[in-house]
């Protein structure tokens, strides 16, 4: 067991399982996560593997025995009519009959429907009268005589989650991870493996649920099919619904104005709308202005009566073209059904998490490692719904004053989301406060931004996105499509000074670009800073007009051992050839290291490169050298390149299907600083 593992289960047993259990016991039942977790929290919280296998045997003969399969209803039926009584697991929603002036119920799977439930299940638990509850049922049957009347008995009905939670020893808990453990439990928690994801990619993945524990928050994501953006939605929690976006009507959502009933905006904490983009979708005009209004106060009308609401909004929805596209012929809601082009609509937006930076789901992005059975984490989530941490950061920073209400509000709830998420007992650094609250302030921007090339009056009093530290630093935030691909001429403010990046923080790579093929014979050193899952970066792009002409060159990195380190070596040493200005022999010299028993097979591999490069005119040597820990690319034209991650600036790509496999310019980048400097 790894050693996160092994602390996991040593502070949080018995709270925490096996995230490939799931899998296992699932078969074909279509049923969400929190459910087969609740069961597996029963009889599989534990690192012991003998009562593991006995856990997942019951939880198998359970679900077998009780679980209600559409197909198998009749046979299930027919067991409680000869036992009597039989425990299903189904999903069960209930309404109200005026007429027979009763509480009627609806089983999904198992097919009855207008069975009278007695009212004391329905008033412990209103969410039977929305779209249902996954629960244990106990169901009886009685033979009877009279015409129109059902022999079918609810006994009993326990909704399937953890009745209560101790947040207090979860925060004092907290004390036990570093920042970077408690990250990756809650993103094995969630089903994912940390260990494929940098860092800004695990903040995305974290920031879908930020609307379990914020009220009234509302979050876009926009971005390319396959990356699990409706996922969280429908199988972390109990609180949470997930809807589809055509499915979406003032009735539904708000209040019925026929019967009265109220919608599902008073019964869930979560209410999310899958397939929301589609350009030739159908959208109520009446449904848009409800919703602004309830997005911005919280409340909606119910004839003359005005409601408060808590529910958090959560639009999801596939892109039409990638964001290069987007950026420079329209904007990044460009997906979206027509009538929700509305600025005043999409204002009330509070962050837009960019999908497109999401990798699509592949098998080794699952974990099979330990993480917190998620009916636990999130009754958690709900109960810090109660908290607020909005002004945290002010401890250490204050926004610009240029930043509207609407936009600080949408920065402090997301500031707070990621708190309650990260940090719930509280302990955080200036450094982690800088680290959540950039994150807040660019998913806001990248709604404002949008809005401005939308509707350019949105840009006629300039807000500043940046902050003071309480020593007087001042700090930008961009977004990463406006360091990839340059800021968009609308957005570029008149005061082109106050629009410039601190020193300190990233560098728009855009306005650094050189044709390699007019190189100035007067070159300049260069400081580049590239942050994590910014593409649109290449060796030729950092680094290649300093390459022209070089004849002799030392290349020193310790990690030229995995393939792909391999495959980046290659890649740079087509480079240099491709910056050559005479047929004179270049020199190429490695500085590596490798462990004793894996150095026998880079030998061979560095002289099958050394013999297919011969013939190319290139004297390509190597040494491993265990001294050395700096990466560096000296030359003998007299300039140094200096890469903090040496020639390994890329993430992991998709494989040898994945195009970014080929083109350096679409792989993710790590973050790292480059330093051109002269000997």
């Amino acid at each position: 067991m790894k050693n996160l593992d092994q602390k996991i289960n040593a502070v949080f047993g018995g709270k925490v399982v096996r995230k490939d259990l799931t899998q296992k016991i699932k078969g074909n039942a279509i049923v969400p996560n929190y459910v087969l977790e609740y069961l597996l929290g029963q009889y599989c919280a534990t690192d012991n593997e003998e009562t593991i296998q006995a856990g997942i045997e019951t939880v198998k003969n359970i679900i077998g025995q009780h679980f209600v399969h559409r197909d198998e209803s009749e046979s299930i039926k027919s067991k409680i009519r000869e036992k009597g009584t039989h425990r299903v697991i189904d999903k069960i929603s209930v309404k109200l009959n005026d007429k027979a002036d009763r509480y009627e119920a609806r089983f999904s799977n198992l097919g009855l429907v207008n069975i009278p439930i007695n009212d004391d299940f329905v008033q412990k638990n209103p969410k039977l009268l929305s779209e249902g509850v996954w629960s244990l049922i106990n169901m009886a049957y009685m033979a009877v005589e009279e015409r129109n009347t059902t022999p079918w008995i609810i006994e009993n009905v326990k909704p399937i989650q953890i009745s209560m939670v101790d947040v207090g020893e979860y925060k004092d808990l907290r004390k036990d991870f570093s920042m970077e453990e408690w990250i990756d439990l809650l993103m094995q928690s969630i089903g994912l493996n940390p260990e494929e994801f940098s860092l800004r990619s695990k903040l995305i993945q974290l920031c879908r649920l930020i609307p379990f524990t914020e009220n009234n928050y509302n979050l876009i994501e926009l971005g390319p099919k396959g990356t699990g953006k409706s996922h969280i939605f429908s199988e972390l929690s109990p609180h949470g619904i997930l809807i589809s976006g055509g499915e979406v009507s003032k009735a539904k959502l708000f209040v019925n104005n026929s019967n009265g009933n109220i919608g599902l905006v008073g019964y869930w904490d979560v209410i999310a709308y899958d397939e929301f983009a589609g350009k030739t979708k159908k959208v109520d005009r009446g449904l848009v202005d409800i919703m602004k209004n309830y997005m911005a106060n919280k409340s909606f009308s119910r004839g003359t009566d005005v409601y408060q609401a808590e529910a958090s909004m959560v639009f999801v929805g596939n892109t039409d073209h990638s964001v290069s596209y987007m950026i420079k012929h329209s904007h990044l809601f460009d997906a979206l059904p027509k009538d929700y082009h509305d600025t005043a609509f999409l204002d009330r937006i509070h962050a837009y998490l960019p999908g497109w930076e999401v990798s699509k789901l592949r098998n080794e992005l699952f974990t099979e490692d330990y993480g917190f059975i998620v009916d636990y984490l999130a009754e958690v989530l709900k109960a810090l719904r109660k908290e607020d941490h909005s002004k945290l950061y002010q401890k250490y920073f204050t926004l610009s004053s240029s930043i509207t209400t609407r936009d600080k509000t949408a920065i402090e709830k997301t500031f707070s989301g990621l708190v309650k998420i990260i940090f719930p007992d509280l302990h955080l650094s200036k450094e982690d406060a800088k680290l959540l609250l950039d994150f807040a302030i660019e998913s806001r921007k990248r709604v404002k931004n949008q809005l401005i090339i939308m509707d350019e009056t949105f840009n006629d009093d300039p807000v500043y996105f940046e902050y003071v530290s309480m020593d007087g630093n001042k700090f930008e935030v961009q977004t990463l499509e406006e360091i990839e691909y340059g800021v968009p001429k609308d957005i570029i403010h008149d005061d082109d000074s106050d629009s410039k990046l601190s020193a300190n923080i990233e560098v728009n790579y855009e306005e650094q670009r050189v044709d390699s093929t007019k190189i100035s014979p007067k070159l300049a050193g260069r400081t580049v800073n590239v942050r994590e899952n910014q593409s649109n970066i290449s060796y030729d792009k950092l680094f290649g007009e300093y390459l022209v002409g070089a004849k002799s060159i030392e290349i020193v990195d310790p990690y030229i051992r995995m393939p792909y380190q391999v495959r980046n070596l290659m890649e740079l040493v087509r480079l240099v050839l491709s910056k050559r200005v005479s047929d004179e022999t270049t020199k190429i010299h490695l500085k590596t290291f490798n462990t004793d028993d894996k150095i026998p097979e880079m030998i061979d591999t560095f002289d099958d490169l050394k013999e297919s490069l011969e013939s190319m005119d290139v004297d390509f040597t190597y040494e491993f050298d265990d001294n050395i820990h700096d990466r560096s690319i000296s030359l003998d034209t007299g300039w140094v390149i200096a890469l903090g991650r040496g020639l390994d600036i890329w993430q992991r790509t998709g494989g040898m299907l994945d195009f970014s496999e080929y083109f350096q310019q679409k792989r993710i980048c790590k973050e790292f600083t480059m330093y051109v400097v002269e000997k």
